[in-house]
């Protein structure tokens, strides 16, 4: 099965543009105590959806994989070296005057490890057009943008620009809407407006029911692919489902795992299915790789890969 749109011939590089930003996790155990203190174990971790995309695909084996983000003076030289670190050339722009993004995670330490977050988008949202040039896109097989772009009008105009070159060169562009919260407040008209002319769109179940207005994810993707090419539908525990031409062509199982800390497995996702895709994968095996990857983010604290090799094909 060829996806006209959402293909690229095997190699080249990964372009992430997207929100690169501080997290600090809470891991709690039960309810929160208002008014006093509630235990918890917490961590200063680096985060952001796209940073996040850009670290997993580059331990999925994509080579060449570069991250565009905006970030504060005060840890610029802290994200460029956990990006480095994991394998990916960092293009970070300074913000002269807004710190850099951060992000409070809350997760339970219950069976489902569920998070809740706080976020501050600091510098992240203000990438704006200034911060792009076509050449970005030289020896660029994919580019791939992080949903919470849409939720600022800088990275909005960015966005439109991104995607104008990318249409230019013939890129292939895949877009993560990010947040069901932030969505809902953008309006899905506008959102599904601004995403015109991607080939690959990858919401949650969350977000594609929101999205369409349907409740049952498959039905959703079904009908977000009349209008996107290539649509794959992340569902946690209950795996992906990968849709094109209007109708659902595979339902792939979660991978076996035993949460504990959510954060990023949506990511972990993504960056593993678009190296599958530029390794050459079709997309439904590349779905498998991303549910693999999930499963593994879920099962460590933070949204970025472990160190080390991952796990053996299934």
């Amino acid at each position: 099965m060829q996806v006209a749109r959402g293909a690229s011939a095997p190699g080249g590089a990964l372009l992430v543009v997207g929100d690169v930003v501080t997290d600090v996790v809470a891991r709690h155990l039960g309810p929160l105590a208002s008014g006093t203190d509630t235990v918890a174990a917490i961590r200063t971790v680096p985060g952001g959806a796209g940073a996040n995309v850009a670290c997993w695909a580059a331990h999925w084996g994509c080579a060449d994989v570069r991250m565009l983000g905006r970030v504060g003076a005060d840890a610029v030289a802290w994200h460029e070296r956990e990006l480095t670190d994991c394998g990916v050339r960092p293009l970070l722009a300074v913000d002269p005057e807004a710190p850099t993004g951060t992000v409070i995670c809350l997760v339970d330490r219950n069976a489902s490890a569920e998070r809740t977050f706080l976020t501050d988008s600091g510098a992240s949202l203000r990438l704006d057009p200034d911060n792009w040039s076509p050449a970005l896109l030289d020896g660029v097989a994919r580019l791939h943008l992080s949903g919470y772009l849409l939720f600022s009008e800088p990275s909005r105009a960015l966005v439109s620009v991104a995607l104008q070159s990318a249409r230019a060169r013939g890129v292939p562009v895949s877009l993560d809407p990010a947040s069901a919260g932030f969505l809902a407040e953008l309006g899905v008209d506008r959102f599904l407006e601004l995403a015109e002319g991607v080939d690959v769109l990858l919401p949650s179940r969350d977000e594609a029911v929101l999205l369409t207005g349907l409740p049952d994810p498959a039905d959703a993707a079904a009908k977000l692919s009349r209008h996107v090419p290539l649509v794959v539908v992340k569902q946690g525990g209950e795996g992906a489902l990968v849709a094109h031409g209007g109708a659902v062509r595979a339902r792939v199982p979660a991978a076996p795992a035993t949460p504990h800390d959510t954060t990023g497995a949506g990511d972990a996702f993504t960056g593993a299915f678009l190296a599958a895709l530029l390794a050459g994968a079709e997309p439904e095996r590349a779905a498998v790789e991303g549910c693999r990857a999930g499963a593994l983010a879920v099962e460590k604290v933070g949204g970025r890969p472990p160190d080390g090799a991952r796990p053996p094909a299934g």
